[in-house]
């Protein structure tokens, strides 16, 4: 059912004035090590919102933070046994905020409340626990890859790096792909329409696409990646976001030569047929940029975690 306008524009502007900046207390910290479930005060409607903390058997002090984020239709309920597995061993802290769940209602799908949640969970793990500023992570999957890459642009401060896999970096272009199935019908109950109604829900799809945000003024290391065979999420909203970045490094062409059915890259570089045994896959790209990269690999709509955290693993921030 679509939702009035005037409802939508109350709630944006809801949602823009506010803020009254980060939460750090509501739950009482746990200091068990495992798998706890905590709640947070949302610093914009007082809310609480609700948390998967996993501390490691042994945490150094300080500790790494690494922050996963759910996909487009789960919320944080959602598990990853390798991600939970690698962190454990590391002495990593793991966060799985909630972040207002599955996109399907107006304060999720990237909005500024979700986005908020997101930081008031971080800073409610800092406020606890004695992590390590130079190195707290962001990794996602689908629908978290989409997340991963909007606060690595809109809120780049905490980060050491963020990993994205899969990710959807145009919400524009990604309703005009799916406009007639689920994901359609989630992206008009969160948004009231498709992009095309109105301006204002136009501009509204923009302000949450990570797109809008990413530059060649990046600053936090961006390891994104795509599986070239990806239906869901077409290979090239990875590669458009890595040329936001990185000028000059993927062209159109090829761009083009992967989303399409042919063989792939007509030239590629050296670093194109490179092998990554951490991978562990066939890799159809694979180009840098500073501290940021991008990998196309032979796969479908998916991840590696396994990859994305060992990229994570050695990244600092300075």
């Amino acid at each position: 059912m679509m939702v009035p306008m005037n409802r939508n524009a109350v709630l944006l502007a809801l949602l823009l004035t506010t803020s009254r900046g980060p939460a750090i207390a509501q739950s009482k910290a746990p200091t068990a090590p495992g798998r706890h479930l905590v709640d947070v005060r949302s610093s914009i409607d007082a809310s609480l919102q609700p948390s998967y903390l996993s501390l490691p058997a042994k945490m150094p002090t300080p500790a790494p933070l690494a922050v996963i984020l759910h996909t487009w239709s789960f919320d944080h309920e959602q598990r990853d046994s390798t991600v939970e597995a690698a962190a454990q061993a590391r002495g990593w802290i793991l966060l799985a905020p909630k972040f207002r769940g599955i996109n399907d209602h107006p304060r999720a799908c990237g909005s500024p409340i979700a986005q908020q949640d997101i930081l008031d969970a971080v800073a409610w793990v800092r406020h606890h626990y004695p992590v390590d500023r130079r190195r707290i992570y962001l990794l996602g999957l689908s629908g978290g890859g989409y997340m991963t890459m909007l606060m690595a642009g809109h809120h780049p401060e905490p980060w050491a790096a963020a990993s994205a896999w899969v990710g959807i970096s145009d919400l524009p272009t990604w309703y005009t792909a799916h406009a007639g199935d689920r994901y359609g019908a989630m992206m008009r109950a969160c948004f009231g329409a498709g992009p095309a109604e109105s301006a204002a829900i136009g501009a509204e799809y923009r302000a949450r696409s990570p797109l809008t945000y990413l530059s060649r003024r990046q600053a936090v290391p961006l390891d994104l990646a795509a599986g070239r065979f990806d239906s869901t999420v077409a290979v090239s909203h990875t590669l458009h976001a890595f040329q936001a970045i990185a000028p000059g490094i993927v062209s159109d062409a090829d761009v083009d030569a992967l989303a399409g059915p042919g063989p792939g890259l007509s030239a590629p570089t050296p670093s194109d047929t490179a092998g990554d045994p951490g991978l562990g896959r066939r890799i159809f790209m694979r180009r840098r940029y500073g501290p940021h990269r991008v990998t196309v690999f032979e796969g479908g709509h998916e991840w590696l975690a396994g990859a994305a955290v060992a990229w994570l693993a050695r990244q600092r921030k300075h």
